[in-house]
Protein backbone atom coordinates (compact mmCIF):
# COMPACT_ATOMS: atom_id res chain seq x y z
CA UNK A 1 0.00 0.00 0.00
CA UNK A 2 2.01 3.37 -1.18
CA UNK A 3 1.65 6.62 0.79
CA UNK A 4 0.92 9.80 -0.40
CA UNK A 5 3.87 11.34 -0.46
CA UNK A 6 2.67 14.86 -2.09
CA UNK A 7 0.64 16.52 0.90
CA UNK A 8 1.52 15.73 3.99
CA UNK A 9 0.73 17.13 7.62
CA UNK A 10 2.43 19.95 9.17
CA UNK A 11 4.66 20.21 11.77
CA UNK A 12 3.07 23.46 13.30
CA UNK A 13 2.18 22.18 17.39
CA UNK A 14 4.48 24.20 19.83
CA UNK A 15 5.83 23.10 23.24
CA UNK A 16 3.08 24.64 25.04
CA UNK A 17 0.66 23.37 22.98
CA UNK A 18 2.32 19.88 22.98
CA UNK A 19 2.68 20.29 27.14
CA UNK A 20 -1.08 21.68 27.64
CA UNK A 21 -2.65 18.79 25.10
CA UNK A 22 -1.14 16.26 27.57
CA UNK A 23 -1.98 17.91 30.55
CA UNK A 24 -5.71 18.79 29.11
CA UNK A 25 -5.29 14.95 27.72
CA UNK A 26 -5.20 13.69 31.52
CA UNK A 27 -7.84 16.43 33.50
CA UNK A 28 -11.42 15.70 31.99
CA UNK A 29 -15.25 16.25 33.59
CA UNK A 30 -14.69 13.08 35.84
CA UNK A 31 -12.33 14.98 37.94
CA UNK A 32 -15.31 17.92 37.92
CA UNK A 33 -18.22 16.33 38.00
CA UNK A 34 -17.39 12.60 38.76
CA UNK A 35 -15.36 12.76 41.62
CA UNK A 36 -18.14 13.15 44.10
CA UNK A 37 -19.58 9.81 42.50
CA UNK A 38 -15.87 7.76 43.23
CA UNK A 39 -15.31 8.86 46.49
CA UNK A 40 -18.34 7.89 47.37
CA UNK A 41 -17.87 4.61 45.87
CA UNK A 42 -14.75 3.86 47.26
CA UNK A 43 -13.88 6.78 50.40
CA UNK A 44 -10.59 7.87 50.86
CA UNK A 45 -8.89 4.62 49.21
CA UNK A 46 -9.54 6.36 45.84
CA UNK A 47 -6.41 8.48 46.32
CA UNK A 48 -4.56 4.54 46.28
CA UNK A 49 -6.71 3.95 42.95
CA UNK A 50 -5.86 6.98 41.55
CA UNK A 51 -2.37 6.45 41.98
CA UNK A 52 -2.03 2.85 40.71
CA UNK A 53 -3.90 3.71 37.57
CA UNK A 54 -1.79 6.90 37.50
CA UNK A 55 1.42 4.77 37.55
CA UNK A 56 -0.23 2.20 34.88
CA UNK A 57 -0.78 5.57 32.06
CA UNK A 58 2.38 6.24 32.70
CA UNK A 59 4.00 3.11 31.66
CA UNK A 60 1.73 3.20 28.67
CA UNK A 61 2.79 6.47 27.97
CA UNK A 62 6.55 5.58 28.05
CA UNK A 63 5.99 2.49 25.81
CA UNK A 64 4.58 4.99 23.59
CA UNK A 65 6.90 7.60 23.90
CA UNK A 66 9.67 5.20 23.22
CA UNK A 67 7.81 3.76 19.85
CA UNK A 68 7.60 7.33 18.74
CA UNK A 69 11.07 8.17 19.28
CA UNK A 70 12.12 4.96 17.13
CA UNK A 71 11.05 6.74 13.88
CA UNK A 72 10.14 10.38 13.59
CA UNK A 73 9.23 10.07 9.90
CA UNK A 74 6.21 7.96 11.19
CA UNK A 75 3.09 10.46 11.49
CA UNK A 76 1.47 8.56 14.41
CA UNK A 77 1.47 5.29 16.13
CA UNK A 78 -0.58 3.64 13.55
CA UNK A 79 2.39 3.55 11.45
CA UNK A 80 3.78 1.75 14.30
CA UNK A 81 0.85 -1.21 15.00
CA UNK A 82 1.66 -1.47 10.22
CA UNK A 83 5.18 -1.95 11.25
CA UNK A 84 4.94 -4.59 14.25
CA UNK A 85 2.03 -6.58 13.44
CA UNK A 86 0.23 -6.02 9.43
CA UNK A 87 -2.13 -4.40 7.48
CA UNK A 88 -5.50 -5.96 8.97
CA UNK A 89 -4.01 -5.33 12.69
CA UNK A 90 -4.16 -1.32 11.71
CA UNK A 91 -6.88 -1.35 10.09
CA UNK A 92 -8.76 -3.01 13.50
CA UNK A 93 -6.68 -0.22 15.41
CA UNK A 94 -7.08 2.46 13.43
CA UNK A 95 -10.80 1.67 12.74
CA UNK A 96 -11.45 1.49 16.58
CA UNK A 97 -9.50 4.35 17.62
CA UNK A 98 -11.73 6.71 15.30
CA UNK A 99 -15.02 4.69 17.29
CA UNK A 100 -13.38 5.91 20.38
CA UNK A 101 -13.31 9.57 19.78
CA UNK A 102 -16.14 9.67 17.80
CA UNK A 103 -18.12 7.76 21.14
CA UNK A 104 -16.59 9.95 23.39
CA UNK A 105 -17.56 13.62 21.17
CA UNK A 106 -21.04 11.75 21.28
CA UNK A 107 -21.59 12.04 25.19
CA UNK A 108 -19.60 15.12 25.68
CA UNK A 109 -21.61 17.02 22.94
CA UNK A 110 -24.42 16.03 24.68
CA UNK A 111 -23.34 17.24 28.12
CA UNK A 112 -23.07 20.85 26.70
CA UNK A 113 -26.52 20.78 26.03
CA UNK A 114 -26.93 20.24 30.11
CA UNK A 115 -24.20 22.51 30.88
CA UNK A 116 -25.46 25.46 28.44
CA UNK A 117 -29.36 24.62 30.48
CA UNK A 118 -27.91 25.88 33.67
CA UNK A 119 -27.88 29.61 32.49
CA UNK A 120 -30.80 29.16 29.94
CA UNK A 121 -33.16 26.71 31.53
CA UNK A 122 -35.58 26.11 28.11
CA UNK A 123 -33.80 26.07 25.46
CA UNK A 124 -33.69 22.88 23.22
CA UNK A 125 -31.38 20.52 24.03
CA UNK A 126 -30.37 19.65 20.52
CA UNK A 127 -29.01 23.68 19.86
CA UNK A 128 -25.42 23.62 21.81
CA UNK A 129 -24.71 20.53 20.62
CA UNK A 130 -25.21 21.72 17.20
CA UNK A 131 -23.53 25.27 17.74
CA UNK A 132 -20.77 23.97 19.83
CA UNK A 133 -20.13 21.36 16.64
CA UNK A 134 -20.32 23.58 13.96
CA UNK A 135 -18.18 26.36 15.61
CA UNK A 136 -15.11 23.21 16.49
CA UNK A 137 -15.22 22.43 12.79
CA UNK A 138 -14.91 26.00 11.77
CA UNK A 139 -11.71 26.31 13.60
CA UNK A 140 -10.24 22.81 13.03
CA UNK A 141 -10.56 23.45 9.20
CA UNK A 142 -7.77 26.55 9.54
CA UNK A 143 -4.96 25.06 10.79
CA UNK A 144 -3.55 23.17 13.69
CA UNK A 145 -2.34 25.76 15.20
CA UNK A 146 -5.94 26.77 15.75
CA UNK A 147 -6.46 23.29 17.37
CA UNK A 148 -3.19 23.99 19.81
CA UNK A 149 -4.47 27.03 21.03
CA UNK A 150 -7.59 25.62 21.85
CA UNK A 151 -6.20 23.21 23.68
CA UNK A 152 -3.70 25.38 25.29
CA UNK A 153 -6.87 27.21 26.60
CA UNK A 154 -9.15 24.60 28.00
CA UNK A 155 -6.47 23.56 29.43
CA UNK A 156 -5.14 26.37 31.38
CA UNK A 157 -8.50 27.20 32.89
CA UNK A 158 -9.12 23.75 33.83
CA UNK A 159 -5.41 23.91 35.55
CA UNK A 160 -6.60 27.47 36.82
CA UNK A 161 -9.99 25.57 38.54
CA UNK A 162 -7.91 22.77 40.07
CA UNK A 163 -4.94 25.56 41.64
CA UNK A 164 -7.95 27.38 42.72
CA UNK A 165 -9.17 24.43 44.73
CA UNK A 166 -5.94 23.70 46.05
CA UNK A 167 -5.13 26.85 47.04
CA UNK A 168 -8.95 27.66 48.95
CA UNK A 169 -8.51 24.48 50.62
CA UNK A 170 -5.09 24.44 51.99
CA UNK A 171 -6.59 27.72 53.30
CA UNK A 172 -9.16 26.05 54.68
CA UNK A 173 -7.30 23.40 56.23
CA UNK A 174 -4.63 25.46 57.75
CA UNK A 175 -7.43 28.15 59.31
CA UNK A 176 -8.83 24.91 60.48
CA UNK A 177 -12.34 26.35 58.62
CA UNK A 178 -16.01 24.98 59.90
CA UNK A 179 -18.17 23.77 56.95
CA UNK A 180 -21.27 22.38 57.52
CA UNK A 181 -20.38 21.75 61.15
CA UNK A 182 -17.09 19.92 60.51
CA UNK A 183 -13.66 21.57 60.93
CA UNK A 184 -11.49 21.01 58.10
CA UNK A 185 -9.45 18.82 59.06
CA UNK A 186 -6.40 15.96 58.11
CA UNK A 187 -7.92 13.41 60.48
CA UNK A 188 -11.32 13.63 58.31
CA UNK A 189 -9.35 11.14 55.68
CA UNK A 190 -9.97 8.28 58.68
CA UNK A 191 -12.12 9.12 61.25
CA UNK A 192 -15.15 7.79 59.60
CA UNK A 193 -14.54 3.84 58.43
CA UNK A 194 -11.08 4.36 57.82
CA UNK A 195 -9.33 4.45 54.75
CA UNK A 196 -11.40 1.62 53.14
CA UNK A 197 -14.53 2.79 54.13
CA UNK A 198 -16.45 0.82 51.54
CA UNK A 199 -13.92 -2.38 51.40
CA UNK A 200 -12.51 -3.99 48.90
CA UNK A 201 -15.66 -3.41 47.05
CA UNK A 202 -15.65 -0.55 46.58
CA UNK A 203 -12.12 0.43 45.98
CA UNK A 204 -11.93 -2.38 42.97
CA UNK A 205 -15.12 -1.32 41.67
CA UNK A 206 -13.34 2.72 41.85
CA UNK A 207 -11.44 1.68 39.19
CA UNK A 208 -13.33 1.51 35.98
CA UNK A 209 -14.43 5.07 36.37
CA UNK A 210 -10.90 6.40 37.13
CA UNK A 211 -9.25 4.28 33.89
CA UNK A 212 -12.76 5.87 31.47
CA UNK A 213 -11.17 9.17 33.20
CA UNK A 214 -7.95 9.03 31.70
CA UNK A 215 -9.20 8.00 28.34
CA UNK A 216 -7.39 10.38 25.94
CA UNK A 217 -4.08 10.65 27.56
CA UNK A 218 -2.46 8.91 24.66
CA UNK A 219 -3.82 11.73 22.06
CA UNK A 220 0.01 13.04 22.25
CA UNK A 221 0.88 10.23 20.33
CA UNK A 222 -1.51 11.35 17.42
CA UNK A 223 -0.37 15.12 17.40
CA UNK A 224 3.32 13.43 17.02
CA UNK A 225 3.61 13.98 13.18
CA UNK A 226 2.35 17.77 13.62
CA UNK A 227 5.19 18.43 16.43
CA UNK A 228 7.66 20.40 16.64
CA UNK A 229 10.75 19.15 17.82
CA UNK A 230 9.73 15.93 18.92
CA UNK A 231 12.46 14.63 19.87
CA UNK A 232 12.55 16.89 22.55
CA UNK A 233 8.94 18.00 23.24
CA UNK A 234 7.48 14.00 23.03
CA UNK A 235 9.23 13.26 26.29
CA UNK A 236 9.04 16.30 28.22
CA UNK A 237 5.56 15.98 27.69
CA UNK A 238 5.62 12.10 28.88
CA UNK A 239 7.60 12.65 31.59
CA UNK A 240 5.42 15.30 33.40
CA UNK A 241 2.42 12.72 33.56
CA UNK A 242 3.37 11.67 37.24
CA UNK A 243 3.72 14.67 38.56
CA UNK A 244 0.05 15.84 37.25
CA UNK A 245 -1.68 12.98 38.16
CA UNK A 246 -0.52 13.50 41.47
CA UNK A 247 -0.74 17.24 41.95
CA UNK A 248 -4.52 16.81 39.62
CA UNK A 249 -5.70 13.61 40.73
CA UNK A 250 -4.36 12.70 43.74
CA UNK A 251 -3.87 16.07 45.43
CA UNK A 252 -6.88 17.73 44.20
CA UNK A 253 -9.05 14.91 45.93
CA UNK A 254 -6.64 14.86 49.05
CA UNK A 255 -7.66 18.40 49.57
CA UNK A 256 -11.64 17.79 48.90
CA UNK A 257 -11.55 15.32 51.59
CA UNK A 258 -9.81 16.97 54.01
CA UNK A 259 -12.20 19.35 53.70
CA UNK A 260 -15.02 17.82 54.33
CA UNK A 261 -15.52 14.27 55.86
CA UNK A 262 -15.76 11.64 52.65
CA UNK A 263 -19.31 10.40 53.37
CA UNK A 264 -21.00 14.47 53.66
CA UNK A 265 -19.53 14.94 49.83
CA UNK A 266 -22.38 15.25 47.78
CA UNK A 267 -22.29 13.07 44.60
CA UNK A 268 -25.01 14.71 42.78
CA UNK A 269 -23.07 17.76 42.58
CA UNK A 270 -19.39 18.70 41.90
CA UNK A 271 -17.02 18.83 45.36
CA UNK A 272 -15.22 21.30 43.47
CA UNK A 273 -18.96 23.63 43.79
CA UNK A 274 -18.80 22.90 47.28
CA UNK A 275 -15.95 24.13 48.85
CA UNK A 276 -15.98 27.37 46.07
CA UNK A 277 -19.62 27.75 48.19
CA UNK A 278 -18.28 27.44 51.38
CA UNK A 279 -15.43 29.65 50.91
CA UNK A 280 -18.17 32.44 50.25
CA UNK A 281 -17.64 32.60 46.17
CA UNK A 282 -21.27 33.21 45.43
CA UNK A 283 -20.91 32.44 41.20
CA UNK A 284 -19.47 28.99 42.39
CA UNK A 285 -21.68 27.04 40.50
CA UNK A 286 -21.46 28.97 37.64
CA UNK A 287 -17.78 28.87 37.51
CA UNK A 288 -17.29 25.40 37.39
CA UNK A 289 -20.24 25.16 34.98
CA UNK A 290 -18.47 27.26 32.87
CA UNK A 291 -15.06 25.01 33.53
CA UNK A 292 -17.02 21.49 32.92
CA UNK A 293 -18.33 23.30 29.58
CA UNK A 294 -15.32 24.14 28.59
CA UNK A 295 -13.45 20.64 29.63
CA UNK A 296 -16.49 19.27 27.10
CA UNK A 297 -15.65 21.27 24.58
CA UNK A 298 -11.89 20.22 24.84
CA UNK A 299 -13.03 16.85 24.65
CA UNK A 300 -14.78 17.39 21.52
CA UNK A 301 -12.34 19.74 19.99
CA UNK A 302 -10.11 16.31 20.48
CA UNK A 303 -12.50 14.06 18.99
CA UNK A 304 -12.81 16.02 15.98
CA UNK A 305 -8.69 16.38 15.67
CA UNK A 306 -7.94 12.27 16.66
CA UNK A 307 -10.33 10.92 14.08
CA UNK A 308 -10.16 13.61 10.86
CA UNK A 309 -6.32 12.69 11.57
CA UNK A 310 -6.67 8.83 12.38
CA UNK A 311 -8.89 8.54 9.20
CA UNK A 312 -6.13 10.39 7.02
CA UNK A 313 -3.56 8.22 8.22
CA UNK A 314 -5.53 5.19 7.80
CA UNK A 315 -6.01 6.44 3.99
CA UNK A 316 -2.19 6.43 3.29
CA UNK A 317 -1.95 3.00 4.47
CA UNK A 318 -5.07 2.52 1.70
CA UNK A 319 -7.14 0.96 4.36
CA UNK A 320 -9.70 4.26 4.12
CA UNK A 321 -11.15 6.16 1.09
CA UNK A 322 -8.34 7.71 -0.80
CA UNK A 323 -10.11 10.83 -0.59
CA UNK A 324 -9.36 11.41 3.15
CA UNK A 325 -5.56 11.92 2.30
CA UNK A 326 -6.86 15.46 0.54
CA UNK A 327 -5.51 18.05 2.42
CA UNK A 328 -6.83 22.26 1.60
CA UNK A 329 -4.37 24.91 2.05
CA UNK A 330 -3.91 25.21 5.29
CA UNK A 331 -2.46 21.19 5.10
CA UNK A 332 -5.77 19.84 7.34
CA UNK A 333 -7.88 17.03 6.20
CA UNK A 334 -10.86 18.41 5.24
CA UNK A 335 -13.09 15.64 4.12
CA UNK A 336 -11.75 13.51 6.92
CA UNK A 337 -13.04 16.30 9.47
CA UNK A 338 -16.60 16.36 7.49
CA UNK A 339 -16.78 12.85 7.65
CA UNK A 340 -16.14 12.74 11.46
CA UNK A 341 -17.76 15.34 12.08
CA UNK A 342 -21.00 14.09 10.32
CA UNK A 343 -21.30 11.02 12.33
CA UNK A 344 -20.52 12.72 15.35
CA UNK A 345 -24.00 14.90 14.10
CA UNK A 346 -25.92 11.90 14.56
CA UNK A 347 -25.70 12.78 18.39
CA UNK A 348 -28.39 15.06 17.71
CA UNK A 349 -30.81 13.12 16.35
CA UNK A 350 -30.04 10.35 19.32
CA UNK A 351 -31.19 13.33 21.77
CA UNK A 352 -34.78 13.05 20.29
CA UNK A 353 -35.35 9.57 19.58
CA UNK A 354 -33.40 7.70 22.83
CA UNK A 355 -33.20 8.10 25.71
CA UNK A 356 -30.67 9.60 27.87
CA UNK A 357 -29.24 6.37 29.51
CA UNK A 358 -27.85 4.75 25.94
CA UNK A 359 -24.92 7.31 26.83
CA UNK A 360 -23.62 5.34 29.62
CA UNK A 361 -23.36 1.87 27.47
CA UNK A 362 -21.45 4.45 24.35
CA UNK A 363 -19.34 5.78 27.10
CA UNK A 364 -18.36 2.21 28.41
CA UNK A 365 -18.25 0.45 25.02
CA UNK A 366 -15.82 3.41 24.08
CA UNK A 367 -13.47 2.57 27.58
CA UNK A 368 -13.47 -1.63 26.61
CA UNK A 369 -12.31 -0.09 23.25
CA UNK A 370 -9.34 2.23 25.00
CA UNK A 371 -8.32 -0.62 26.69
CA UNK A 372 -7.52 -2.33 23.59
CA UNK A 373 -5.70 0.60 21.96
CA UNK A 374 -3.83 0.60 25.03
CA UNK A 375 -2.73 -2.75 25.42
CA UNK A 376 -1.50 -2.87 21.30
CA UNK A 377 0.41 -0.03 21.66
CA UNK A 378 2.23 -1.58 24.72
CA UNK A 379 2.43 -5.09 22.33
CA UNK A 380 3.42 -2.97 19.34
CA UNK A 381 6.52 -2.10 21.97
CA UNK A 382 7.33 -5.37 23.39
CA UNK A 383 7.71 -6.55 19.48
CA UNK A 384 10.01 -3.41 19.03
CA UNK A 385 12.03 -4.42 21.60
CA UNK A 386 12.15 -8.11 20.92
CA UNK A 387 13.13 -6.28 17.14
CA UNK A 388 15.98 -4.34 18.16
CA UNK A 389 17.46 -6.41 21.44
CA UNK A 390 20.37 -4.76 22.30
CA UNK A 391 21.18 -3.26 18.70
CA UNK A 392 20.16 -0.03 19.28
CA UNK A 393 21.26 2.20 22.52
CA UNK A 394 17.81 4.01 23.52
CA UNK A 395 17.66 7.10 25.54
CA UNK A 396 13.91 7.39 26.20
CA UNK A 397 13.55 3.78 27.82
CA UNK A 398 10.32 2.08 28.90
CA UNK A 399 11.08 1.72 32.90
CA UNK A 400 11.47 -1.70 34.17
CA UNK A 401 10.70 -3.32 30.33
CA UNK A 402 9.04 -6.17 30.12
CA UNK A 403 7.62 -6.18 33.31
CA UNK A 404 5.85 -3.30 33.13
CA UNK A 405 4.33 -4.36 30.13
CA UNK A 406 3.16 -7.21 31.54
CA UNK A 407 1.54 -5.29 35.04
CA UNK A 408 -0.18 -3.02 31.92
CA UNK A 409 -1.67 -6.35 30.35
CA UNK A 410 -3.10 -7.12 33.83
CA UNK A 411 -4.41 -4.25 34.50
CA UNK A 412 -6.59 -4.19 31.20
CA UNK A 413 -7.50 -7.22 31.92
CA UNK A 414 -8.49 -6.58 36.17
CA UNK A 415 -10.73 -3.46 34.52
CA UNK A 416 -12.76 -5.68 32.08
CA UNK A 417 -13.68 -8.17 35.14
CA UNK A 418 -14.69 -5.23 37.34
CA UNK A 419 -16.56 -3.77 34.09
CA UNK A 420 -18.51 -7.13 34.59
CA UNK A 421 -19.74 -6.64 37.74
CA UNK A 422 -20.57 -3.74 37.75
CA UNK A 423 -24.68 -3.82 36.13
CA UNK A 424 -23.86 -0.02 34.36
CA UNK A 425 -21.05 -1.44 32.21
CA UNK A 426 -21.82 -5.21 32.19
CA UNK A 427 -23.80 -4.72 29.12
CA UNK A 428 -21.46 -2.87 26.89
CA UNK A 429 -19.10 -5.97 27.20
CA UNK A 430 -21.44 -8.00 25.35
CA UNK A 431 -22.15 -5.10 22.95
CA UNK A 432 -18.73 -4.25 21.80
CA UNK A 433 -17.96 -7.66 19.74
CA UNK A 434 -20.54 -6.52 17.77
CA UNK A 435 -17.91 -3.83 16.78
CA UNK A 436 -15.35 -6.02 16.34
CA UNK A 437 -17.44 -8.97 14.20
CA UNK A 438 -18.38 -5.72 11.79
CA UNK A 439 -14.87 -4.80 10.79
CA UNK A 440 -14.12 -8.41 10.15
CA UNK A 441 -17.04 -8.44 7.81
CA UNK A 442 -15.58 -4.70 6.56
CA UNK A 443 -12.11 -6.14 6.51
CA UNK A 444 -13.18 -9.51 4.39
CA UNK A 445 -14.90 -8.39 2.31
CA UNK A 446 -12.59 -5.21 0.65
CA UNK A 447 -9.38 -6.62 1.47
CA UNK A 448 -9.27 -10.62 1.69
CA UNK A 449 -7.40 -12.04 -0.96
Amino acid sequence: MEKNKQQKLKRSLKNRHVQLISLGGAIGTGLFLGSGKTIQLAGPSILFAYIITGVICFFIMRALGELLLSNLKHGSFLDFIKDYFDDKHAFFFGWTYWFCWICVAMTDLTATGVYIRHWVPNMPHFIPPLITLILLICLNLTAVQIFGELEFWFALIKVIAILSLIFFGLFMLVTRFKVHGNIANISNLWQNGGFFPKGIKGFLFSFQLITFSFAGIEVVGLISGETKDPKKVIPKAINNIPFRIILFYVFALFIIMTVYPWNNINSAQSPFVEVFSDFGIVMAASIINFVVLTAAASSCNSAIYSTSRMTYSLAEDGIAPKCHTKLNKKQVPRFSIFFSSAIICVVVLLNYFIPSHIFEIISSISTICFLYIWTMLVWAHMRYRKRIADKVKLEFKMPFYPISNYLVYFFMAFVLVIMFFVPETRVALFFTPLWFISLAIVYWWKFSD
